[in-house]
């Protein structure tokens, strides 16, 4: 799960991550406004909906943190929602823990200067023009309730199990090498590879008998 400023580096974070993952082996899900569809259910089905198969990877570019950031700054939902929403979320992601997946959270951060350096080589350059968004804009008009909205995240939704882990990115390679070897670690404390078989046993037996 990746959170953070906007600007913060996610999508290339993202792309870095995977450049050498099979692609049969993950999903990234970028999440944007729900559809009407979604509008009319629970705030969390779209994302049941979207969690891996067993042994695959899901990577949410923005996540079920939605409810308590942009939906409370942009006042989407009644104030009494998204507060109740802490105690939802730190329940959905004990049932995730308890069914065995593995959730790491990440949550990048980069200082109101930055950002707008960001945004002006965005402005700048036409490849990358498509990346600022009148969003982008508006929510830096509002720099100070995403903070807080942020802090507030952060100090509700930290658990033993789900722990977030910050990254500082205004330096964009420091934060894609410090992210990339906390997944590492995580991944490593959480799977014992001594103790998993990675040859399917129909193989094994075929390469036996004509390898």
């Amino acid at each position: 799960v990746l959170e953070g400023t906007d600007a913060a580096g996610k999508g290339g974070l993202i792309r870095r991550f995977t450049t050498n993952m099979d692609p049969r082996g993950y999903h990234v899900h970028p999440i944007g406004a729900p559809t009407p569809e979604e509008l009319s259910q629970h705030y969390l089905q779209r994302f049941w909906s979207r969690l891996p198969k067993a042994g695959k990877t899901a990577i949410f570019d923005r996540s079920w943190y939605g409810r308590v950031l942009v939906e409370r700054v942009e006042e989407l939902v009644p104030s009494a929602t998204w507060q109740r929403a802490y105690e939802e979320i730190r329940q959905f992601e004990q049932l995730l823990v308890d069914d065995d997946i593995i959730l790491i959270k990440l949550f990048l951060h980069i200082d109101q200067d930055e950002q707008l350096r960001r945004f002006k080589e965005r402005l700048e350059q036409p490849h990358k023009r498509w990346k600022l968004t009148p969003e982008d804009i508006t929510a830096r008009l509002k720099w100070g309730e995403y903070q807080q909205a942020f802090e507030d995240m952060l100090a509700h939704s930290r658990t033993s199990i789900c722990p977030w882990h910050i990254v500082g990115a205004n330096q964009k390679r420091f934060a894609r090498i410090e992210a990339m070897q906390h997944i590492k670690n995580s991944l490593s404390q959480a799977v014992d590879i001594d103790h998993v078989d990675l040859l399917d046993p129909e193989v094994e037996r075929l390469a036996k008998l004509y390898l």
